[in-house]
């Protein structure tokens, strides 16, 4: 059944349908590889795309804000593989639904503020998906853009007017949650508040470390704190403590000082790192845990690896892991503490048609703490 709305967004396309000063034959190379690192530099199109084939277990979502996740900008540039282009990005998206499928998840309808994170499918028949870990499901998640559903299509992200999802990972977003404060939870809040949560902050775990204090550290430091947790930032750099002891730190460790860990020995319960540093001094880290100490990762150092000596787990006796977005149980758990302890995602706003211009200003100066795509011409429509 047609809709009387088109599915457009703002792509990262091929080179090939951008240029055509390349010969046919390396055109066609390049379209069959998906490569167009440059994609990333403001260089997105608008244009139409394919939705997933409708389902009625589907719903399909009017969107009025899209969060921009340094996901969004390593897959178009192709940084964790080739990118299956043309494609939408962004996986942090808020709006209202304007279309249900008969066999819809209960309790949604027409008119209903939602959110989808990450993740926008999985079996949900396998063990793992009916115990709430759908982000472990043993058929592999479906992510909300570049991943393949069970027809063929590619699903695309939130850089656009409309985006159709699985009923299951359209999550209602609670009154009194603002919808531009909730966007950039639904992937970079959800990231760390999953590992705070079963990891057992504020409970069995009081004292509690976030290395890297950014986009994902910010929503560490918040969450911990709302979670009732003692919470301990760690940064390389001074000049974040304030913003770090404003957003609910108690204390400030500067691993640019000389024997900051030794000084800071067995203080912790829990580290959440959200570093993407390839020479992160995992040992280093470690030793501020206490016995039975957790340190879970969330950032991916673009090599791939954890490098960490034997002697210092054993003679300390803690553990190192690592966690992966959250689960729908999880989402809604965070956006009803996000209402309830009015957390305030520390964001930069831009016009959905100004995308460009933020991911210019994202690669050039990065942001403080998050951005927000507002779709205006939706959002007066919601008024």
């Amino acid at each position: 059944m047609s809709t009387d709305y088109k599915f457009q967004g703002w792509m990262g396309e091929p080179i090939s349908t951008q240029s055509h000063m390349y010969g046919i034959r390396f055109a066609r190379l390049i379209l069959l590889s998906g490569l167009d690192k440059d994609s990333h530099k403001g260089n997105l199109v608008w244009k139409e795309f394919e939705p997933k084939t409708w389902e009625e277990t589907d719903v399909d979502i009017k969107i009025t804000h899209c969060g921009i996740c340094a996901s969004d900008v390593h897959t178009l540039s192709s940084g964790w593989g080739p990118t299956p282009y043309p494609i939408c990005v962004g996986h942090e998206v808020v709006g209202t639904i304007v279309r249900i499928g008969s066999k819809a998840e209960a309790g949604l309808k027409i008119g209903d503020r939602v959110g989808v994170g990450a993740q926008c499918g999985s079996c949900l028949s396998c063990h793992r998906c009916k115990t709430d870990m759908e982000q472990y499901c043993d058929q592999g998640q479906i992510f909300t853009y570049t991943g393949r559903y069970p027809d063929g299509t590619i699903s695309q992200g939130g850089y656009g007017d409309y985006i159709r999802v699985p009923s299951h990972f359209a999550i209602p977003i609670p009154e009194g949650l603002p919808s531009d404060v909730a966007a950039p939870m639904l992937c970079g809040g959800i990231t760390v508040y999953s590992p705070l949560k079963h990891n057992g902050a504020g409970t069995t775990a009081k004292n509690v470390g976030i290395v890297g204090i950014g986009g994902l550290g910010h929503f560490g430091l918040l969450f911990a704190k709302a979670m009732g947790a003692e919470v301990t930032a760690i940064s390389h750099s001074e000049k974040k403590k304030a913003d770090a002891l404003e957003m609910g730190a108690t204390h400030f460790i500067n691993t640019s000082e000389q024997d900051w860990d030794q000084k800071n020995k067995r203080t912790l319960d829990l580290i959440i790192s959200t570093s993407n540093d390839e020479s992160i001094p995992f040992d280093k880290y470690l030793n501020l845990l206490k016995p039975y100490g957790r340190m879970v990762l969330v950032g991916v150092p673009s090599n791939w690896k954890v490098e960490v000596g034997l002697w210092t787990l054993l003679i300390n006796g803690v553990f190192i892991g690592a966690s992966a977005i959250g689960t729908p149980v999880d989402i809604r758990e965070m956006l009803e503490l996000a209402a309830k302890q009015n957390i305030k995602t520390w964001i930069e706003p831009y016009p959905m048609d100004k995308v460009n211009d933020a991911l210019n200003d994202f690669n050039e100066r990065g942001m403080r703490y998050r951005a927000v795509l507002y779709n205006h011409k939706h959002i007066e429509e919601e008024k």
